[in-house]
């Protein structure tokens, strides 16, 4: 089969590689789409939790191909999802290989058989969408007068949605995207703000345009920076929800500020326990959920949809590549640019 390699710290390379069999309690998925993620990039350039050689791709949608010993053979040729966590702990798309290939394996007991009415290219959003519906219920909301979201990447975007559906009264959002912002508009942000152009004194003007002291806040950017605001921004008793990745950063803070005011910070990783209900609601929102989809292209494009996620420009929110026949790349071996991210 077909597959996209990251043999080294920012290279990818279009491979040949044997298929994989599934075991006992096992499905190979043959990919349909697959999501670009920033952890994409972050994977691809070199960390510490995965080595070299491996297949990225953790966004996905696909077809139940084949089935190992104990599986329903009824699974054969269904259209699915899956929470990638494996009973081991390892992940699909980190550690194990994942949709940047043809095929990958994957647990069966993960396994979401998709509704016939939701497209593949918008089921490939269900992850992100199960990350932002997990946090979302770990924030506990009690007082639905106002929230903040900081980071208007996907799942910020996401969030925004949720925190509309949850009943939020007023909603703001943090970002640095124009485009974005508009989206997050749409998405239910009663009011934006543009970080680039907040001026000298960020913690005024998050206070004028969404009012001091706030209930509840997102933390969804990956910036300590933004985190730190947050804080800064919480009212007394107020929750803050943190989903973003954060690499080494620490966070620097009077620990008697967390205290006096009694703040609640709470962490939310991955998507564990949330993916029944974002498939249902990746289908009551897949006209919404489109708009976060900018660019969809076809598998031997990746890199260009690696260029296209790792330079966050204006007009770009997601990134889907579509795999389909001719598998043949545009050059025998195409490697992705790398470079520190922003």
């Amino acid at each position: 089969m077909k597959a996209i390699v990251n043999t080294g710290p920012g290279r990818l390379e279009w491979q040949d590689v044997a298929m994989p069999e599934p075991r006992p309690g096992e499905v190979r998925v043959r990919t349909a789409f697959c999501g670009v993620c920033a952890t994409d990039i972050e994977m691809i350039d070199g960390w510490e939790r995965t080595g070299f050689p491996a297949i990225p791709g953790h966004e996905w949608s696909g077809s139940v191909h084949s089935v190992g010993e104990g599986v329903d053979r009824g699974l054969i040729g269904k259209n699915c999802v899956a929470e990638n966590v494996l009973s081991d702990g390892s992940e699909v798309g980190f550690e194990r290989p994942g949709a940047y290939a043809e095929y990958f394996v994957t647990e069966a007991r993960n396994v979401r058989v998709l509704p016939p009415d939701l497209r593949l290219d918008i089921a490939a959003l269900v992850e992100p969408l199960a990350v932002a519906v997990r946090g979302v219920r770990r924030l506990r909301i009690e007082d639905r007068s106002r929230a903040l979201v900081f980071g208007d990447g996907p799942v910020g975007l996401l969030c925004v949605l949720l925190l509309r559906r949850e009943g939020v009264d007023k909603i703001g959002l943090v970002g640095g995207r124009d485009h974005r912002l508009r989206v997050g508009m749409e998405f239910g942000a009663a009011a934006t703000l543009n970080y680039h152009q907040a001026g000298a004194d960020m913690d005024k003007t998050i206070s004028q345009l969404f009012g001091p002291g706030l209930p509840n806040i997102v933390e969804a950017s990956g910036s300590s920076k933004a985190l730190e605001a947050a804080l800064r921004a919480a009212g007394r008793e107020a929750r803050i929800l943190v989903l973003g990745e954060y690499g080494a950063d620490r966070a620097s803070f009077a620990w008697n500020d967390l205290l006096l005011r009694e703040l609640e910070l709470i962490g939310s990783n991955a998507s564990a326990g949330a993916w029944p209900e974002a498939v249902h609601l990746a289908c009551e929102e897949q006209d919404r959920l489109e708009e976060l989809i900018t660019h969809r292209l076809p598998i031997e494009d990746f890199p260009r949809a690696i260029e296209l996620t790792r330079g966050r420009r204006e007009g770009v929110i997601k990134v889907v590549l579509r795999w389909t026949q001719p598998l043949q790349p545009k050059g025998a071996v195409r490697s992705a640019r790398r470079s520190h991210r922003t």
